[in-house]
């Protein structure tokens, strides 16, 4: 299983690629948290990541929720580091559920894709 979903994320990763003016936004998905990075490749920098563990929710949440919530919270600092576009990369994950809620909670707060 995991050799399959490493071969998907070289394939969509072999696509894409983000610069200074357009990094791309890499997700990771466990079993219970879900974690995102925003990376220049041209520098291989990560410029930003965050983690459900930042958040501080006050309320039980169900892990879309959460993701989406997540989301905003990422474009929010994207934008505080004046990062408005990004290429989005799934990294193997199929785009539904957690990953799906993630990147339109970014869209909510601000980020273009």
């Amino acid at each position: 299983m995991r050799n399959s979903r490493e071969r998907r994320q070289k394939r969509v990763r072999a696509k894409i690629s983000g610069t200074k003016g357009c990094p791309h936004l890499s997700v990771f998905r466990s079993n219970y948290y879900i974690s995102a990075q925003i990376i220049d490749d041209q520098k291989r920098k990560t410029l930003l990541g965050v983690h459900e563990k930042n958040l501080s929710l006050t309320k039980k949440l169900t892990k879309k929720e959460r993701a989406g919530a997540l989301g905003e919270y990422l474009a929010k600092k994207a934008q505080k580091q004046g990062i408005k576009r990004v290429v989005f990369d799934r990294g193997g994950y199929r785009y539904h559920g957690r990953v799906k809620a993630l990147v339109e909670g970014a869209r909510k707060g601000g980020l273009e894709f």
